[in-house]
């Protein structure tokens, strides 16, 4: 084998297993709440606002590992971290259902939380870092698809589990045997970082400007906005008595649509520019945050699902790439405030739709409130548009 030969099977290693890791930390981790949860609505009778309690416990559980993963006493030690996080995810999906307490919920939510940060920043240094290296676009592109794959995956494996006559108890249990299996492919496959561990330079203070100010408040509203339907999309399909099949495919055509996502948007942005696209993208979920519940069934959750699936990821990312444009001296410090700017945005999103849920009998009014919210989103970054270079 030459040493391009080599190197391109070392590559295609190395997007299967931080693919894969990000369909487990992410896909099942932290999304595979979503098809699960109206069976737990269901069965334990959880009122709207404790499934959004439940929801915010994990999105702070992330905004707790991001925030203490940013600092650096991890270097040196990623891959296992990122490996230990991933076996923590399979743990604590497993533990969701032995219990029926809305306490332990909260706390195995906000664990999972944690979990799915730390193997987001840890597992995303070692393959972003090779494919860099490797001057390699698709690499990274298939590495961000695997959360697109694991949530088709989730909603595939909750249908199946209903088809065999099994709760939602086996949905998490079936998941942690999944997230478990991948935490073993990618002792294998998952290689150390590629840099050393060394001092990291210290960063000036963030330059504060309407620009950056604006870029970081339009990336908290995106937060609120994205996750109302990202968390409740099925259990609205399920409240719409749109049948087992819609329910199955709201959040698999969810998945399929973010995985593609990465790929369709890369000519997009790169005609209309990042700040277009960012742009874009608030629009069009705007729009199918509203068609989630403006549409008749089952047309309304299919068509949400595939609008939210073909954005938020790319939203996310932009939003990221967005910060870094803007404070190109202090980059580091601006993906530090973005994420907690969205942290905090996708902590509020959940409180406030389960509460607005249980007192109007619906998530339309919810889904009102984050389509006007994404558009507040989109508002706030036009006067940004005009600062990019």
């Amino acid at each position: 084998m030459t040493a391009a030969s080599r190197t391109e099977h070392s590559l295609v290693s190395i997007a299967i297993a931080g693919a894969l890791a990000m369909a487990s930390a992410m896909g099942f981790g932290r999304f595979s709440f979503t098809p699960i949860l109206p069976g737990m609505i269901a069965d334990l009778g959880l009122t709207s606002t404790e499934a959004g309690i439940v929801a915010a416990a994990n999105f702070t559980g992330y905004l707790a590992g991001a925030v203490a993963g940013a600092y650096g006493w991890a270097a040196g030690r990623e891959r296992l971290i990122g490996l230990a996080a991933l076996l923590a995810t399979a743990i604590l999906l497993a533990g969701m259902g032995l219990t029926h307490s809305v306490v332990a919920f909260v706390v195995l939510r906000f664990l999972a939380g944690v979990a799915s940060a730390f193997s987001m920043i840890f597992i995303t240094s070692i393959v972003l870092g090779h494919a860099a290296r490797a001057g390699s676009e698709a690499v990274q592109s298939t590495y961000f698809a695997g959360v697109g794959l694991g949530i088709a995956a989730s909603s595939l494996m909750v249908m199946l589990v209903e088809l065999s006559g099994y709760s939602w108890r086996a949905d998490w249990l079936v998941g942690a045997a999944i997230a478990f299996a991948i935490f073993v492919v990618g002792t294998r496959l998952l290689p150390r970082s590629p840099f050393h561990a060394s001092q990291v330079p210290p960063e000036p203070p963030i330059l504060w400007n309407a620009t950056v100010v604006l870029s970081m408040l339009s990336y908290g509203l995106f937060g609120f906005g994205y996750v109302v339907t990202a968390t409740f999309i099925v259990t609205m399909a399920r409240m719409g008595h749109a049948g087992p099949a819609v329910e199955f495919l709201t959040w698999f055509v969810t998945g399929v649509a973010a995985a593609a996502s990465l790929f369709a948007w890369r000519p997009v942005m790169l005609r209309i520019g990042l700040g277009g696209a960012y742009l874009a993208g608030l629009l069009i979920e705007a729009a199918g945050v509203l068609a989630s519940v403006a549409l008749p069934q089952p047309a309304a959750p299919l068509i949400g699902g595939v609008l939210l699936g073909s954005t938020f990821v790319i939203i996310t990312a932009y939003g990221l790439r967005l910060g870094r444009t803007l404070s190109p001296n202090s980059q580091r410090r601006a993906l530090a405030f973005m994420t907690a700017a969205f942290g905090i945005g996708q902590i509020l999103g959940p409180l406030v739709a389960g509460w607005l849920a249980e007192r109007t009998g619906s998530f339309s009014a919810p889904s009102l409130v984050a389509a006007l919210v994404l558009l507040a989103a989109a508002g706030l970054i036009l006067p940004v548009l005009r600062r990019l270079p």
